[in-house]
């Protein structure tokens, strides 16, 4: 009996691993594969052009700050205000500063003053000493007490001067005609002196700032025409180099180059990143393999894309990206010449899955 019931066991698990081995056979036969398209890497040897980011800004701009410490008394714009040269935009209390040209003024009322009563003195003694009324040593008093009235009254103009150029930094205005695209205090805030208050700038004239590398700069020539694609928008434009840096010391090894773009139609604004493609004849054209932008997977700081294995299945491999042309990125490393690459997929993919090339 014991005997018959060992056997019986031993059955049931042969036929239950015999039963699980079909089922998953069949969820292996039945799995469909993902249909995608797929294309081979071109090396391109032909490279025509240097592509470096860049960043739009205003051609006019400023950044409008006081050089006196007082309370924000009123802001009399808002950001996007359109606002005319001379235009009043911050007003700074300058209490004490009226204060100040009181005493001035009282200062300079005395001086007058004292200047008028020793000129009349000093006519009196000149007129005396041409008729030998008076002795020199009488003169050369009469004399210094002139000067000296005349020195005090020079000082105490001198200081209203000063004063009335304090006043100027208590009042803001626009330096030039444009549109107030910042606004970085409010009524009752304090002012520090060199702190940006309100920023403006003329509208409808953009310029890039781009940074070039050590090794493409000598080949960057003030005048030249360049391509200038706006990423945001996708938008090609037109500029020419204004201005090239002869020194990086301040900007990390990258040369500052500076782009005037044409006037366009095209709705750009500051601050909008480019990419700027140069015109660099080469004296030896490297090989470039490049790939579209969008099929590029990114997770957190790594970039990749499918490839297909030998068994028909989705790879995901990580690439070591080089610098943007166009609606293409170069690749530096992890994905050779002549090697296929996944574009589109009727599904989701993921490493592993297996896959149909249309």
């Amino acid at each position: 009996m014991k005997k018959s019931y060992t056997i019986l066991t031993l059955s049931l698990v042969l036929l239950l691993a015999s039963c699980g081995n079909e089922d998953k056979k069949a969820v292996e036969d039945n799995s469909l594969a993902i249909v995608v398209k797929t294309s081979e890497v071109e090396a391109n040897s032909n490279n025509p052009f240097l592509a470096v980011s860049g960043k739009i800004q205003a051609a006019n701009s400023a950044d409008l700050s006081t050089r006196m410490m007082g309370y924000v008394n009123k802001v009399h714009v808002n950001v996007g205000d359109k606002v005319h040269k001379g235009q009043l935009l911050v007003s700074i209390n300058n209490a004490d500063l009226q204060a100040k040209r009181a005493q001035v003024n009282a200062g300079i009322s005395e001086a007058t003053a004292a200047f008028n009563n020793a000129q009349k003195d000093y006519n009196r003694f000149k007129n005396l000493f041409a008729d030998n009324s008076a002795s020199q040593k009488e003169m050369d008093d009469i004399t210094a007490n002139f000067e000296m009235a005349k020195a005090r009254l020079e000082s105490a103009n001198q200081m209203k001067n000063e004063i009335n150029a304090q006043f100027t930094y208590s009042n803001i205005t626009a330096p030039f005609s444009g549109t107030i695209t910042s606004k970085n205090v409010e009524a009752g805030n304090m002012a520090n002196p060199g702190a940006p208050l309100i920023s403006m700038e003329t509208p409808g004239h953009f310029e890039v700032m781009a940074m070039v590398p050590e090794s493409e700069i000598s080949a960057i020539k003030k005048g030249t025409t360049v391509d200038v694609l706006v990423k945001s928008i996708n938008q090609p434009l037109k500029g020419k180099v204004a201005e090239v840096s002869t020194s990086a010391k301040n900007t990390g090894g990258q040369y500052l180059v500076k782009i005037d773009l044409d006037k366009t139609e095209v709705n750009i604004l500051s601050g909008m990143f480019t990419t700027v493609q140069f015109p660099v004849e080469r004296k030896a054209a490297t090989a470039m393999v490049l790939i579209p932008s969008d099929v590029i997977i990114t997770n957190g700081q790594l970039s990749g894309v499918y490839t297909v294995s030998q068994s028909n299945t989705a790879l995901l491999r990580w690439l070591r990206l080089g610098r943007t042309f166009g609606d293409q990125v170069e690749v530096l490393s992890g994905l050779n010449a002549d090697e296929a690459y996944i574009v589109s997929a009727e599904g989701k993919l993921y490493n592993g899955a297996k896959i149909s090339v249309q």
